[in-house]
Formats: C-alpha cells, structure tokens, sequence
C-alpha cells in the first residue's frame, strides 16, 4: 500500500506521528510543496491508493478522482473538508475518512492578527531592529467595538477574549438567534450594524454555497476609516476586490488575513504589497497539538481501513456501492 501525504509545507509531517505502526509493507511519501495544477497533481498521485491531505490545501474535485483509479481511501485533516468532491468519491467508490483535532489555534490566531495590527507590532520589530525606536501608535481594544460575522465554537470562543478586555462584542450571521448571542454575552445586530458599527470586523462562517462572497463592497463600505477586517475563515468569503478598494484607498484602517481566494498567495498579489495589512500563509490551525491530532488520526485511519473497519468516515454509504473499491 502507498500512501500520499500532501502539503507538507514545514517538512514536519514526518515526525509527528509514528508512521511505523502502519500495517507492514506500507510505503509513505511526503510532499512539500503545493501542485495547483490538476494534470501535474494526477501525474503524482497515480499508484497510491491511500492520500492524506491538509484542509483545505490541496482540492479533489471529480475531475482529479475520476483519474485515479487505485485510490480509495482520501483522508483529510479535521472532520470535513469543502474542497473534497464526497459525492464524487462516493460515487467512484473511494472513502473518505476525517481525523481529531486539538486545540483552539484559530482562535488564538484571530487574537495574534488582531493585536498586531492593532498595536502594530510587525512594524515595531523590524523598526526596532533598524535602530529606531517607538515609532508608531497603536490603538487600545478596551471599549471598543468587536463585531463577529458568525457565533459558532469559533466566533464564541473569540467573543470570551472580547469580553475580557472589555470589549462591546456584537454579531449577526444567517442563522443567529438572541438567544445564542446573550448565551455568548453577545448582542445580536443586523449585518449593516454590524459593519457600520464596529472598531474590528472578524470573519467567523464556514465557506458554502450561501456564504461565498458574503461581504461584498457594500458591507466594506459601511465600515469605519479607523476600523480593522480580520479573516481567518475561507478567502472566498469576501469579495476580494472589493477588500483590496477600500485597503487600498485606506477606507478603513487595514486587515489581518490569515485566508485568500487563491492559496498559496502569488508572489505578485497586491496584498503584499500594502502597508496596511498583515498577512499570515493560512495557518490558523497549524499548531503542534493540532498536527500531531492530525496525523496521528491519520495513521489510525490507515490501520482501521486496512482492517476492513474503517473510522470516522465522512461518506459512510460509500461502503454500499457497488464500485466500492474495499482495502486490500
């Protein structure tokens, strides 16, 4: 058996988990860099039949899994993963399992952009380093407005620092009652509130169907010149020429993404470009705890599939098809 281990950016993957408990004969490759081409990715993946990749790096649409015959179990990292195609893999016979996860590194990652940009503290290092001292001047949180697009585990765990520090904590998204928001210590506002409102904008949905290009230029428009938008969620949520307008017009203040609609980011996007954001390669999730969780889950999927009784998986009714492909 041959199994893939994709976007293995750090060169990492390696040595967090004990590969040697897979069933004998099991040859595992790690790949560090990113295939955006869909030809040059089948080119790499024909003969393996097991592929693990990180959410949501590398995407699988029935286009790339129709063209892989010998795969038949997909493992992602997390218990879901968008740019998986499920059904397709279903339909092709091709399980696909999910892993555990630990921690609450996007949440505190939301905390890092937010106080960096905030207190400007990427500029105040390298400025340090050069010699000059104090610089700039930052903006204190306490009292000020944090407006969460979205109140899952999440949006509620970014509301409890909010509150913390004194913050006045406001959300809306499609689905949100009053009664969620006040169990969160949250006030529930419409959307335009929401962006008109607040000093930071976070970004907290699950990128879908209803929520792709959810913030457009209109909910941009309605934010403050001082305010912050910070997204950690999916790219493709906000319309991104409508962010890099207003960024670059200095409409608000600046950005802290951690997400973009095109991942890894060209080496020529405009973002890198602009003073006013401060950018992170999508790595939210990327902590230790949460890459050991990863692939130690990823390992324990191999084994389980092996044995003929697979383990948190995502397409369960792939075991009855008739294409289904089985392990050896």
């Amino acid at each position: 058996m041959k199994v893939a281990i994709l976007d293995d950016y750090q060169s990492v993957a390696d040595s967090m988990a004990d590969w040697s408990r897979l069933p004998p004969g099991t040859q595992v490759q790690y790949f560090h860099d990113h295939l955006a081409d869909p030809d040059a990715l089948v080119r790499r993946l024909k003969g393996f039949q097991v592929v693990m990749g990180m959410r949501e790096r590398t995407p699988f649409p029935k286009a790339v899994l129709a063209r892989l015959p010998e795969l038949r179990l997909l493992i992602t990292s997390g218990g879901r993963n968008a740019s998986f195609d499920t059904a397709a893999a279903t339909e092709l016979g091709i399980a696909v399992c999910g892993t555990t996860g630990e921690g609450e590194g996007p949440t505190e990652l939301t905390w890092g952009l937010i106080l960096g940009i905030a207190r400007q503290i990427p500029q105040e290092d390298q400025r340090t380093r050069q010699g000059k001292w104090g610089t700039t001047v930052g903006v204190g949180l306490n009292g000020k407005t944090l407006g969460l697009l979205g109140l899952g585990h999440i949006g509620s765990q970014v509301a409890k620092v909010g509150n913390a520090l004194d913050m006045n904590v406001v959300a809306w998204s499609q689905n949100l009652t009053a009664q969620r928001a006040a169990e969160c210590h949250v006030t529930l506002v419409d959307k335009d509130t929401l962006f008109r409102d607040s000093d930071i904008v976070s970004i907290h949905v699950r990128l879908s169907p209803r929520t792709k290009g959810l913030v457009g230029a209109h909910e941009l428009g309605l934010m403050k010149s001082t305010a912050y938008f910070i997204n950690i969620s999916r790219g493709p949520i906000v319309d991104e020429k409508a962010l890099l307008d207003v960024l670059t017009r200095k409409a608000i203040a600046g950005a802290g993404l951690d997400t973009f609609d095109v991942e890894p980011l060209p080496k020529n996007h405009p973002f890198l470009k602009l003073s006013n954001t401060l950018l992170t390669p999508h790595v939210g999730y990327v902590t230790e705890e949460a890459y050991r969780a990863h692939y130690t889950g990823t390992v324990d999927d191999i084994r389980a599939f092996a044995s003929g009784e697979a383990i948190r998986v995502i397409n369960p009714e792939v075991v009855t098809t008739p294409q289904f492909r089985g392990p050896e």
